[in-house]
């Protein structure tokens, strides 16, 4: 078996119809974070996220799997840069996938960019991942945004 060195960055630009502010507060606030992060079939419960957005200031929470609550997946960060509205730069610490990916630290640096008529370009980039913890990470994402898509119709 050859192992892989996880040096693969993750990069996602998505659009949403919304303004970068409610975007923004999606990512910010505990209270919406819960509703909305996590792949469908896993959640973030609300009593289990801190978060200080401020650099130098802390996010944690666990992931949980919805049919299987024992499965968890707790994650700790740092923000590092914080301009409201527009960027956040952390560094996490994470206990990784059973099974699939040890754990590790990551950096994580997403953008909210105005792109006009009341929607928002993000873009969001994270390291280092193995080739095959890339793919199903960014499939992640994309499931946990289409959750916020309802959240931000809401």
């Amino acid at each position: 078996m050859t192992e892989l060195t996880p040096t693969e960055e993750l990069v996602i630009e998505r659009f949403f119809d919304a303004p970068r502010e409610l975007v923004w507060r999606a990512f910010t606030d505990p209270d919406e974070y819960a509703q909305w992060f996590a792949p469908v079939g896993y959640s973030v419960p609300r009593e289990s996220i801190e978060m200080d957005v401020r650099p130098g200031g802390r996010q944690k929470f666990v992931m949980v799997k919805d049919d299987d609550p024992s499965w968890s997946s707790p994650q700790d960060g740092m923000f590092h840069e914080v301009v409201e509205h527009e960027l956040l730069v952390a560094g996490e610490e994470w206990e990784g996938v059973p099974g699939m990916q040890e754990g590790g630290s990551m950096s994580l640096r997403i953008e909210f960019h105005d792109a006009g008529e009341g929607r928002t370009r993000l873009l969001l980039r994270q390291s280092p991942y193995t080739p095959q913890m890339q793919d199903l990470a960014g499939k992640g994402w994309a499931s946990s945004f289409s959750k916020l898509d309802k959240l931000l119709a809401g």
